[in-house]
């Protein structure tokens, strides 16, 4: 295919938790991407936490499932899975979500300057199998429920206002979402074999209890020019959301979304790819197609929740494959930088960065037993690049 390049760029004037706590720099990106040596060079051995990482790099538990947060007098949910981090004055707060139903929930946990644990609690609850979700420019967790019909609910990291469901952004299998603050849209992806991906348009920026829902609209290749088309019933009965707009490109189970300088990426574990949309130009193609890798084999499968580092860098966590988060840098490489050993049946969920860029937090789902109970929070401190 036709290879093109594009910028990745810094983002001015929001806040750097819009973004998983991260600001992009300019950096040209070609794609697809492919097999490739890691900035950070090969993966060690497994250290005590049976996580293989370069060399540089440490990690720690932060928290799990069914035991207290160290420091804290809070219970950590089961199943932890898409998270974020939000600047909280030297220090940042994680929330992650938990994909239980019923019971789902999001938690919160506070950390100082140093990286120590300072608090934990809960900020939504009673909701049904949240899986990832997106931050905002305004500084809170857009939570999305993983089932028929789903909600996305609007959270406060801090804890201190109710949560609430937004309608407007319509009732269907939702996934994650990623703001876009230049044309004030936030984009949507739906967990199904023949999902759609979505933009919501607020009436007003900054508040999501009214607006317009929209389709993409593009042909069956996999690159071409695309095309915004409103969904007319967004609470999706009796028709589904992604059965009503004519010409809505169809996507193999639409997982993680992040958005940064005119580009929004998002994965589809289905068949997975990482398509990107290039959105000065309203065309889109492939960042990585694991059926594209030569040599091979392809060193990312099961893709999931995607996020993004200050150097330009997408980390994209497995649920499957080899149980890594890989690296697709903006040179075009795509290689492992991290693998969880001796959790098979388990999946890696909420890929985020700290505000300051220099620790990467994200759990294993079910841990070393398998089962929503044995989920595992960490995180990973070490020299990432900027």
């Amino acid at each position: 295919m036709e290879r093109r390049t594009f910028l990745r760029g810094a983002v001015i004037g929001t806040s750097a938790a819009a973004f998983g706590g991260t600001l992009m720099h300019g950096a040209a990106y070609a794609a697809p991407a492919q097999n490739g040596p890691g900035p950070y060079g090969a993966l060690g051995a497994a250290d005590a936490n049976g996580i293989q990482l370069p060399s540089g790099f440490t990690s720690r538990v932060i928290a799990r499932s069914g035991q207290v947060v160290s420091g804290t007098s809070y219970t950590w949910h089961n199943a932890p899975d898409g998270g974020a981090c939000f600047a909280d004055g030297s220090g940042w707060i994680y929330v992650s979500n938990s994909e239980v139903n019923p019971g789902g929930k999001v938690s919160a946990v506070k950390l100082n300057s140093a990286g120590t644990v300072t608090a934990a609690y809960q900020i939504l609850s009673n909701t049904r199998q949240n899986c990832a979700g997106g931050a905002t420019p305004w500084n809170t967790w857009l939570s999305c429920e993983e089932v028929s019909l789903g909600s996305v609910y609007e959270t406060d990291p801090w804890g201190v206002d109710a949560a609430i469901r937004r309608d407007a952004l319509g009732k269907f299998k939702h996934e994650a979402a990623a703001a876009d603050p230049g044309r004030q849209v936030i984009y949507l992806t739906e967990d199904e074999t023949d999902g759609c991906f979505y933009r919501f348009i607020p009436t007003t920026w900054g508040n999501l209890s009214s607006g317009t829902l929209q389709a993409l609209v593009a042909g069956t290749g996999t690159s071409g020019s695309f095309s915004w088309a409103t969904v007319p019933d967004p609470d999706g009965s009796p028709t589904t959301t992604r059965n009503q707009v004519s010409g809505a490109k169809r996507f193999n189970g639409g997982e993680g979304c992040h958005y940064a300088s005119d580009t929004v990426w998002f994965t589809t574990k289905g068949d997975n790819r990482v398509w990107q949309l290039n959105l000065t130009n309203s065309t889109y193609e492939l960042a990585y197609d694991d059926n594209l890798v030569n040599p091979g084999p392809a060193p990312l499968t099961g893709v999931d929740n995607v996020t993004g580092s200050s150097s330009g860098d997408l980390f994209i966590a497995e649920d499957g494959g080899n149980m890594e988060i890989c690296i697709i840098t903006p040179d075009d490489i795509v290689a492992p930088f991290l693998r969880i050993t001796g959790q098979s049946s388990s999946e890696i969920t909420g890929p985020a960065f700290s505000p300051n860029g220099s620790r990467l937090y994200f759990s294993s789902q079910r841990g070393t037993s398998g089962s929503s109970t044995g989920g595992i929070t960490y995180e990973v401190t070490g020299p990432f690049r900027s």
